[in-house]
């Protein structure tokens, strides 16, 4: 078994504060022939209880936590820890999965919770020489011994941790009689509350057995009240039996009738298919005139566009026509007014001059009026605003006033002025105040 099987639990736990004296291993050589199985011999203590996911790892000397193991093995639980025979144990690493290099390495026991319990001496993996068989030889011995009063010492310590188990043992099994004794008067109580309603329950019992001889009873007579029952079903049923014989009858004219049916079903799916080949005819015409419909609503949306483009256009025409329509009114009336001021001023300057006698004559239905005159003797007429002479017509700076009324346009709603010559702006400007 290898890492590549099975992580096994490991721990961040620092070097001391690990226990190295709850396993103990045990006849660990100072060399390992490479290429060879490796044994581990290990014993357990008595103050240690071996968990499922216990294992066993080789380090380099030198670790500091238990994630640097090289490879591990899993401890097998056994199967009585009181037995001195299960807790010496042992585990075999292979020999692909040890070490190739000269290193120094031990035995470490590792628990679930990652902390180690137990760590035996330094070994390495080479081939020994003979000064090594010598020095291992002697020094086998001595250490052999050693290892053989060690084993004395523990054991003698294990004696020792017996007596004092066997000693809270008997105090706890003390405890443990008292605690039977009181159980046991309890359960004497019980046994004598359980006899009482042992009583009181076959009494109930008892009237139950009444009760259910009463039921039974009453059960056999409804069981002759069936008989009779069954016996009206029976003639029930043969009557049945007789109309089920007329519906079999009913049912084969049925079959024939729905024979005929198919007949006709069939003929009605031809004409079916009839009407559905005439039907797809008329529906290729009604979309050939649907088509025609939406070429004529594109027709007609065109024109509606162009009507409403000319309805926009006459609208714009109507406004400027409105306009110039006040203007004109507007000319007239100052036209009319120029006249009459005309009018005066040369009636004016005539009866000034005593050059134009105007006689008015009224006929006697009314029907119109009359105007005559007749030059002066000096011909001649003056002008009441630049007092200069003139002839027959109009005076020079009356007509050039004239003149300049006409060379210009005024707005009819605001009033501003514009030259003639600027008439496109003149009704640019009239026409935004119709927007």
């Amino acid at each position: 078994m290898d890492k590549t099987m099975d992580e096994p639990p490991i721990s961040a736990v620092l070097l001391e504060h690990c226990s190295f004296s709850q396993v103990v291993f045990n006849s660990v050589e100072k060399f390992y022939v490479p290429g060879g199985d490796v044994t581990c011999y290990y014993t357990f203590t008595q103050q240690f209880i071996p968990r499922r996911k216990d294992w066993i790892g080789i380090f380099k000397v030198g670790w500091k936590t238990t994630r640097e193991y090289y490879t591990f093995m899993w401890v097998a639980l056994p199967s009585d820890l009181n037995k001195e025979s299960t807790r010496q144990l042992e585990v075999q690493f292979k020999a692909y999965y040890l070490p190739k290099d000269d290193e120094h390495y031990q035995f470490c026991y590792v628990d679930q919770d990652g902390v180690v319990r137990g760590a035996s001496i330094p070994f390495q993996f080479r081939p020994e020489s003979e000064e090594d068989i010598v020095v291992v030889t002697t020094k086998g011995k001595v250490e052999e011994i050693e290892q053989h009063n060690e084993e004395l010492l523990r054991e003698n310590q294990e004696l020792r941790d017996s007596c004092a188990s066997l000693q809270k043992q008997h105090s706890d099994a003390q405890a443990e009689l008292e605690r039977k004794q009181e159980a046991l008067e309890a359960l004497q109580s019980t046994n004598k509350k359980l006899e009482e309603d042992m009583e009181e329950q076959k009494a109930c019992w008892e009237t139950e057995m009444l009760r259910l001889k009463e039921h039974n009873q009453k059960i056999s007579s409804e069981n002759e009240k069936l008989g009779s029952r069954v016996d009206q079903l029976q003639a029930q049923l043969s009557t049945q039996e007789k109309e089920m014989e007329e519906l079999v009858l009913r049912d084969q004219d049925m079959t024939e009738q729905l024979q005929r049916l198919k007949d006709e079903n069939s003929q009605l799916v031809l004409s079916l298919t009839e009407q559905k080949e005439q039907q797809k005819k008329l529906e290729q015409t009604v979309e050939k005139m649907k088509q025609r419909e939406t070429t004529a609503r594109k027709k007609q949306q065109e024109l509606t566009d162009e009507n409403f483009d000319l309805s926009r256009k006459l609208s714009d025409n109507k406004i400027v026509s409105d306009v110039l329509k006040r203007e004109k009114e507007r000319l007239d009336r100052e036209n009319n007014i120029l006249k009459k001021e005309n009018n005066r001023l040369m009636n004016y300057m005539g009866l000034q001059g005593d050059s134009f006698p105007h006689q008015m004559h009224s006929s006697d239905q009314g029907a119109g009026i009359q105007e005559s005159s007749a030059p002066s003797p000096l011909g001649m007429k003056k002008c009441l605003i630049c007092s200069s002479d003139f002839g027959d017509g109009v005076c020079d700076h009356i007509l050039e006033q004239q003149q300049m009324q006409t060379h210009f346009l005024n707005c009819p709603i605001c009033d501003e002025a514009f030259p003639a010559r600027e008439k496109q702006i003149f009704e640019d400007h009239v026409f935004c105040h119709s927007l």
